[in-house]
């Protein structure tokens, strides 16, 4: 009874009422994220580790000259040269000495593998020159000349010129991809 009672003032103070007409309603919801594919990233590196060996010798793939040099088959000399004399823009580079050898070959793939997403085509690898490192020999030099000479989307490298870090870097010329711009890669619910 008194609950009654309370609806029929409500309704002689508020007065007549019309409900509103229900229109597009905005969705509170918030999409779900893309999945972000933890398995697979943790099998692509394990994948890089085992498919670069410390045991490869690119020497024999190498020019004969004093200067750290490499150039894929099929690739002309005239590219090695172009290389050599700084006429490609280097877009991006990676420092790696100071790392001990299996940081220092994952880092190099995680960067490989962003310049690639990036469509960069030179990049600078840092490997250091060995000052640091027992007996002054360089460590990372040959690794990261032999990891590099096995991938197949590196076209040449060769020592860097002095300015750009001399005998303590490579620069690096990758095969040429188009990247993915940031808005489609997020459209495609693409996680880089």
């Amino acid at each position: 009874m008194a609950r009654q009672r309370e609806q029929e003032l409500f309704s002689r103070s508020v007065g007549p009422v019309t409900p509103l007409p229900v229109r597009d309603l905005a969705c509170l919801q918030r999409p779900r994220p893309a999945p972000i594919p933890r398995m697979r990233q943790l099998d692509e590196a394990q994948v890089l580790r085992s498919s670069l060996s410390d045991d490869f010798d690119p020497v024999t793939l190498m020019e004969t000259d004093d200067r750290l040099a490499y150039h894929r088959s099929g690739v002309g000399p005239d590219v090695l040269k172009d290389l050599r004399q700084g006429r490609w823009t280097v877009q991006g580079q990676i420092d790696l000495h100071g790392l001990r050898r299996d940081a220092a070959r994952e880092a190099l793939g995680n960067f490989l593998a962003e310049a690639a997403r990036q469509g960069w085509r030179c990049v600078r690898v840092v490997h250091g020159k060995g000052l640091g490192s027992p007996g002054r020999e360089p460590v990372l030099k040959g690794k990261v000349a032999s990891w590099l000479a096995q991938r197949r989307d590196v076209l040449a490298y060769t020592q860097a010129r002095g300015p750009d870090g001399g005998a303590g870097a490579l620069i690096v010329l990758l095969e040429g991809r188009s990247p993915r711009p940031r808005h489609l890669r997020r459209w495609l619910g693409v996680n880089d």
